[in-house]
């Protein structure tokens, strides 16, 4: 059964007139959401706490900034952009004692919903609208009268118009010019934690430092190893957005392709793919969240000690001296932006 995608004709902003949304907090989709639902005519407050850095930054842009527990008594859609280890606390504080019938709790990852680590009140809707794209890229889209296409999903439905109000709001964000897909909060969480494990970041970047030590170990010099294993693979992973995997052997050589075909398989193997399936229960019985929950309670020792760990890879320091060659890479100092997604 085809899945219907949702596009600017089956979505209503006038549901947001008279009414006003909140986005606690100024982060990655936090501030993209706010800028673009701004400009698409609704009227949004953002709620930070006190001592918040991003404060000033949303003042800058035109917003009015209260508390968290005020931004939720005067809302009537409540945008959560904490990071959702983060959300529980917050929700205990400030949301839920200012949750009344009515209004409605949004979400942009299912997490702590599917996981339980909240528990909204069932007099309240309780919806999600996940575009499928960092914020900066829903930003962008939007500022080119384009957008990013968007998931939508309903959790409670109280009022019977959570879905039109999550299809409004996604129609605010841009997400309907690209199109937007119904799904579950299960669904959403579920295949976005696996994505990123087992694929987009843990595999790939395990694979990448893998190919690098067995080229360095082998004899060869790390720069040619961070030419073939990392710098080259934005070439194939753009080919393969463009145009699929099929497409992206069409634009490769022939070698390369016969490699592809016969040697990969060997590489990520029936074993790799038993393993991902341990992954995927681990995602669907909560053991991974469990885990998860209590490394943010112990203070997140192992977490910083792998992240320190994997920045102190040969890799990096290759990679910093290749980088410095090519003036068409945009410099980022990409870590020392990471606290302000948490505000």
């Amino acid at each position: 059964m085809a899945v219907k995608i949702y596009s600017d004709k089956d979505a209503d902003l006038g549901i947001f007139k008279g009414k006003t949304v909140a986005v606690l907090g100024f982060g990655s989709q936090g501030h993209a959401h706010a800028l673009n639902l701004k400009e698409s005519g609704v009227h949004v407050i953002i709620g930070l706490y006190p001592t918040s850095k991003s404060r000033k930054t949303a003042q800058d842009r035109g917003f009015e900034v209260v508390d968290t527990a005020e931004a939720v008594r005067r809302a009537d859609v409540i945008f959560v952009a904490i990071p959702d280890t983060k959300q529980p606390a917050a929700f205990k504080k400030d949301i839920e004692p200012n949750l009344k019938k009515g209004k409605t709790l949004l979400f942009s990852h299912g997490f702590s919903v599917h996981y339980k680590t909240i528990v909204p009140p069932e007099n309240v809707d309780v919806i999600l609208v996940a575009p499928k794209g960092p914020g900066h890229i829903v930003r962008r889209q939007y500022t080119e009268g384009k957008g990013v296409p968007t998931l939508i999903a309903v959790h409670q439905n109280p009022s019977k118009k959570a879905k039109k109000i999550a299809l409004a709001w996604a129609k605010g964000i841009g997400g309907t010019r690209a199109g937007v897909l119904e799904t579950s909060f299960k669904e959403e969480t579920e295949t976005d934690l696996f994505g990123e494990q087992a694929v987009l970041c843990g595999g790939t970047s395990a694979l990448v430092m893998a190919g690098f030590e067995t080229l360095v170990e082998a004899g060869y010099s790390p720069e040619m190893a961070y030419f073939e294993c990392l710098h080259e693979l934005k070439l194939i992973v753009d080919l393969m957005n463009e145009a699929g995997i099929a497409g992206m052997r069409f634009s490769i050589s022939e070698t390369a392709k016969w490699g592809d075909v016969t040697i990969g398989p060997k590489i990520v193997d029936a074993g790799t793919k038993k393993r991902m399936k341990a992954v995927l229960k681990d995602i669907q019985s909560g053991k991974f969240a469990k885990g998860w929950v209590k490394e943010y309670e112990g203070g997140y020792k192992q977490y910083k000690a792998l992240l320190a760990a994997g920045e102190k890879h040969p890799i990096e320091k290759t990679g910093d001296k290749l980088r410095s060659l090519m003036p068409w890479i945009a410099k980022r100092n990409l870590k020392g932006t990471q606290a302000s997604y948490s505000a």
